[in-house]
């Protein structure tokens, strides 16, 4: 009883990125422990109920198999893997966005890759008299993924080995695998992980008025905007002093945006980071 109220203690203090790995190794395990319970000819009514059937009649049935699916998957290895980009992906993309907003990329990505897979199926040629069924997180995890490369695609990781590596680089090898796994056997869960990303794209591209690059964003963020000239009685005093200050704001900014522009994002100082989330706030 001890390990599970240390289970049940962990979950309720994690992050939405520990929680979203604790469900999906519960839920594997709900499936191990399913299979016990069918003949070698059944398919694990678990996975049955809960995975995405490939056309639409199904879908009519089992509506909540459009989200489902995304907690299962189709052995160790394939949750293994899917976990740990979840685990250190997930945390980075909570550095910038909130933890509801993760969710939400999981949930919809997931969404936009279920209908991108059952597309596919009803309409592409290359699945004509095939019948699968989809599982895994993937869709979630390529939204996450994107939506977060899309933010700051100049980021850098520090990986074993390698050295720095920009997070473009790898999202660009993420997806390059998918769009070459499409002539493979599971072209359909690679249809999907690319609807989960177009999707964490978009939305991301949408929120930032299609600016991709963060230094972009930024720019314009301070960018100068020329208004019509108005005459207003002040100070003399008062009038050089907010000018001064004007003036020095805009040399701190434009120091701090050439940093960027040359290093990246990451490279600021916490103290620079807080100046302008202040300046952009006014």
């Amino acid at each position: 009883m001890s390990f599970i109220n240390e289970i049940k203690s962990r979950y309720k203090g994690g992050n939405i990125v520990e929680k979203l790995i604790y469900i999906n190794i519960a839920v594997f395990i709900l499936t191990i422990v399913a299979s016990l319970f069918k003949s070698s000819i059944e398919i694990n009514w678990l996975v049955e109920w809960f995975s995405l059937d490939d056309n639409f009649n199904s879908l009519l049935t089992k509506p909540w198999t459009i989200i489902t699916y995304g907690f299962l998957h189709d052995g160790f290895v394939h949750m293994l893997l899917n976990l740990i980009t979840l685990y250190f992906i997930g945390n980075l993309f909570i550095e910038y966005f909130t933890q509801k907003q993760l969710l939400t990329f999981y949930i919809l990505g997931t969404v936009f890759g279920g209908l991108l897979y059952l597309i596919s199926h009803n309409y592409f040629p290359l699945f004509e008299e095939s019948s699968t069924l989809l599982v895994g997180a993937s869709a979630g995890i390529s939204a996450i993924f994107i939506g977060i490369t899309t933010y700051i695609p100049n980021y850098q990781l520090q990986i074993k080995l390698i050295g720095y590596v920009k997070l473009w680089h790898l999202a660009a090898i993420w997806v390059g695998l998918d769009i070459l796994g499409l002539s493979g056997g599971n072209a359909g869960g690679h249809f999907a992980h690319l609807g989960g990303a177009l999707f964490g794209f978009l939305y991301v591209n949408q929120a930032s008025n299609k600016e991709i690059s963060l230094f972009d964003k930024i720019t314009s963020l301070f960018k100068v905007k020329k208004k019509p000239l108005k005459t207003v009685y002040k100070s003399p005093k008062k009038t050089v002093k907010k000018e001064t200050n004007t003036s020095l704001n805009q040399k701190q900014i434009d120091s701090i945006l050439d940093k960027i522009g040359k290093s990246g994002y990451d490279t600021l100082t916490k103290e620079e980071k807080e100046f302008l989330f202040k300046q952009g706030k006014r």
